[in-house]
């Protein structure tokens, strides 16, 4: 748990999340801004006793892997960003799951937490493109998530319930990232690409006891038949069953 330095008299704010994007702009931006932070990284720290020592006006999810209890929920003002123009999308694998189904750009909602996943009400959304890697993707989100943070604790917008047809989506498995040898070049590069991230399962090929990872995908032109070429950085490690 990282505090910045106390001022009296001003809001406290709590933002809890695991990854390192989130990590680098918590650092970056938020003794810029006004009011007190503390930064929380693991699930243990999320209690409802800390919680209320700090007394914080909004606790941010920016991403966080944990059911939050339902007593936090309803005794604070919990906000979360998921990464789909919802009711669209609500559920897991959101960067993943666009991609996969075509969507080029998307929109980073702000949700008020309830117990029912990504289904409260909404304090803002904001555009975000879905070009370039994963990590790429999720920095650029990262960024976006704190500047949404800065203009709720300045506005204070009021979150309006989300209305339209509810589209949900199912987290992916790791198993989905093996390369089946059917899919298209621009799937397959988007395969890759999407999976290209920090502590996310690499889109991969089995090839006889090697495995086959796959990263930073570029997609190209050849000048032969005007078709399309993969460059992309390949690790080879020994699978599972040739070590058994």
């Amino acid at each position: 748990m990282i505090n910045t330095p106390v001022t009296p008299h001003t809001q406290n704010y709590v933002v809890a999340t695991i990854k390192d994007w989130h990590f680098n702009e918590f650092a970056r931006v938020c003794p810029n801004f006004t009011g007190n932070w503390t930064l929380i990284s693991d699930n243990a720290q999320l209690t409802l006793d800390s919680l209320r020592r700090l007394k914080p006006k909004y606790v941010f999810f920016p991403h966080w892997s944990w059911i939050v209890p339902e007593q936090i929920l309803n005794e604070f003002t919990c906000v979360c960003f998921h990464m789909t123009d919802v009711p669209y999308g609500r559920g897991g694998s959101p960067l993943q799951n666009l991609i996969s189904r075509g969507h080029q750009e998307t929109k980073l909602s702000a949700l008020k937490m309830t117990k029912q996943v990504d289904a409260g009400a909404v304090y803002l959304k904001a555009p975000l493109s879905l070009q370039g890697s994963a990590q790429e993707i999720f920095e650029r989100s990262a960024k976006l998530s704190f500047e949404m943070i800065n203009s709720i604790i300045t506005l204070e917008p009021l979150a309006i319930e989300q209305t339209g047809k509810v589209t949900t989506f199912s987290r992916r498995k790791p198993e989905q990232s093996n390369i089946q040898g059917s899919e298209t070049i621009t799937e397959l590069y988007d395969l890759i690409r999407m999976m290209d991230a920090d502590s996310y399962p690499k889109a991969f090929l089995q090839h006889g006891n090697f495995t086959l990872n796959f990263t930073q995908a570029e997609l190209s032109l050849t000048d032969v038949n005007n078709e399309h070429t993969i460059n992309a950085h390949v690790i080879i490690n020994k699978s599972k069953k040739a070590h058994d």
